[in-house]
């Protein structure tokens, strides 16, 4: 979910960076994709119990949680760097903060992953 209100307000941001900005839209869309088919496959029951799969569950969030936190803090970082025109740059503000509750998401996911990698 919060990968996905980063998406949109990103996209409905004004881009002065493309660079950077390209950057946390790849993330958000790659780590949206990967959440997505994730899902679908253990709701399908794709996984068949293998003990694999927990291994490759605690990889795509380890992955998310570096990715979500470099874009966090590439949108912050750009944000200080206007901070004379907050008010033109509000919808980026809400992605930073959604980037890094994205971001913690991920990362209390990996620690139950881990866990659960650890008693398989």
């Amino acid at each position: 979910v919060f990968g996905g209100l980063v998406w949109i307000l990103v996209a409905s941001s004004r881009v002065p960076f493309p660079i950077l900005q390209g950057w946390v839209m790849f993330v958000s869309v790659f780590c949206f994709v990967m959440s997505i088919s994730l899902l679908c496959f253990y709701v399908g029951g794709v996984h068949g119990g293998s003990s694999s799969w927990v291994t490759l569950d605690v990889i795509c969030q380890e992955i998310a949680a570096l990715f979500y936190l470099s874009a966090a803090v590439l949108e912050a970082s750009f944000l200080s760097l206007f901070s004379s025109a907050v008010h033109i740059y509000q919808e980026n503000i809400a992605a930073s903060v959604f980037a890094f509750l994205a971001t913690l998401v991920y990362v209390i996911h990996k620690v139950f992953s881990l866990q659960r990698w650890k008693s398989s």
